[in-house]
């Protein structure tokens, strides 16, 4: 069987209107800001010439709204729905942002059982970038998905531990933000059909300051 380049690009969704500032999770409604539009657009303008083969895209709708962007220059491709692109199943969904901005983001330390930890995220989106390797070999996908999703995918695919401290510090791979920000686009590049290999990353914020300062206003 003939090796060639697989390309995956995780984009996280761009930022999201939240005037309570509360911990959204899978709480429905939350669509994206205007910032979160401009920067969803640029994510589409930095792919806008790549051949893609297909578009993948979490359930939420600040996710599809980030892919309707993308959209509009690949007209010919459908967007699929994909659960295990989804958010995390988070213990603190509608409560106050302070109260995780306290924890240090930390989602998932001494919380009740019967949601997601991060092996959980680790296990669901690893079985989708599998299941893409397999069937979209020597092609270029998108995937939309979340913070924490790509982060723990990231670590996986990159053969580290799956804990809540790594996700933060993920600028030794060259995600340049040390966590994926709004509307980034992080590219696994995998060169052969081998499970065990380590990816090539890339990682790019394609959008200026304005547009980072403007979601802290």
């Amino acid at each position: 069987m003939t090796e060639s380049t697989t390309r995956i690009t995780l984009v996280r969704h761009g930022h999201v209107h939240n005037p309570d500032n509360l911990v959204y999770g899978r709480l429905p409604g939350f669509r994206l800001s205007t910032t979160g539009r401009k920067q969803a657009a640029a994510a589409a303008a930095h792919l806008s010439k790549a051949h893609l083969a297909a578009l993948f895209c979490s359930p939420q709708l600040r996710a599809q709204e980030t892919a309707d962007s993308l959209l509009q220059y690949h007209p010919g491709i459908a967007p699929t729905d994909a659960p295990q692109l989804d958010e995390i199943d988070c213990y603190f969904e509608g409560q106050p942002v302070e109260e995780v901005e306290a924890r240090g983001w930390d989602l998932y330390t001494g919380v009740s059982d019967g949601h997601e930890t991060p092996e959980d995220i680790a296990v669901r989106a690893s079985g989708f970038l599998l299941y893409v390797r397999r069937q979209y070999a020597g092609q270029h996908i998108v995937a939309v998905s979340h913070g924490d999703v790509i982060a723990f995918l990231v670590l996986w695919a990159m053969k580290q531990a799956i804990e809540v401290a790594q996700k933060g510090t993920l600028d030794r791979f060259g995600i340049t933000d040390s966590y994926p920000a709004p509307a980034s686009l992080t590219t696994l590049t995998y060169r052969t059909s081998a499970l065990s290999e380590i990816p090539d990353l890339s990682y790019i914020r394609p959008y200026d300051d304005d547009l980072v300062l403007a979601t802290l206003s």
